[in-house]
């Protein structure tokens, strides 16, 4: 796979000049770009527009959890705005998945992930909301969940993506935030590991953010995690 179109950036910026300008910035060594719900709220759907008519993907990361009519509202809005993948929390259960996946068919182009554990999150904050068990369970528990509903695929850390794939099988998207090339810091991630190591284990796309968004030279910054990923090998 294409790393320009592999590794998604993540534009957790808080207004449009400073997203542009990483954008810019990073030319065409990046084509597929992470939107969240800072700069979504901040700058509005229009700049999500503007990205996907300057031909570059655009992952809507709005980590849907509504009632299902409402989820099934916002995927149809995302996919009316060109975006390429939308998130939906697993955690939502069958109603919310399947809603948001039934949604999606009217845009080919979209995919429904469903988020599985957040990165930041440890065992002992899952046992806080009454959840026994390791993260590692809880992905798994969620991705066999998303599978059963029809989503395309699902997000986790990099520590869960070899259980994962054998899971999920060739075909699902797995992506994964909270990788860190060798040296850097994980920051609030509590379970990363490298893109290379993520890849490996079977990512088809990593989320790269403020170590490259927030570098002195962001297209430098980028260029190291595309040469992380290369050797690499099949899985």
């Amino acid at each position: 796979m294409d790393p320009t179109r592999q590794v998604i950036v993540a534009l957790d910026c808080d207004t449009r000049q400073a997203a542009q300008a990483v954008v810019d910035r990073l030319g065409d060594a990046c084509r597929f770009y992470k939107v969240g719900l800072e700069l979504l709220t901040a700058v509005g759907p229009q700049f999500v527009r503007d990205l996907v008519a300057q031909g570059t993907e655009v992952f809507l990361d709005l980590k849907l959890f509504e009632i299902p009519n409402s989820v099934a509202g916002a995927v149809r809005a995302a996919g009316a705005l060109g975006v390429s993948m939308v998130t939906v929390h697993g955690m939502g259960g069958t109603g919310i998945l399947a809603a948001a996946v039934e949604a999606a068919r009217d845009h080919p182009g979209l995919r429904v992930l469903a988020l599985t554990v957040v990165t930041s999150v440890t065992d002992s904050d899952l046992a806080d909301i009454g959840v026994s068990g390791s993260a590692e369970g809880q992905v798994l528990r969620l991705a066999r969940l998303a599978r059963e509903t029809g989503c395309h695929g699902v997000i986790a850390s990099p520590r869960e993506v070899a259980p994962l794939r054998a899971l999920l099988g060739a075909d699902a998207l797995i992506v994964t935030p909270g990788v860190a090339l060798p040296g850097e810091s994980a920051a609030e991630h509590a379970r990363p590991a490298t893109p290379r190591a993520a890849i490996i284990d079977g990512a088809s796309h990593v989320v790269v953010g403020r170590s490259v968004t927030r570098a002195r030279d962001p297209l430098s910054a980028l260029r190291r995690v595309h040469a992380d990923l290369s050797p690499r090998r099949a899985y």
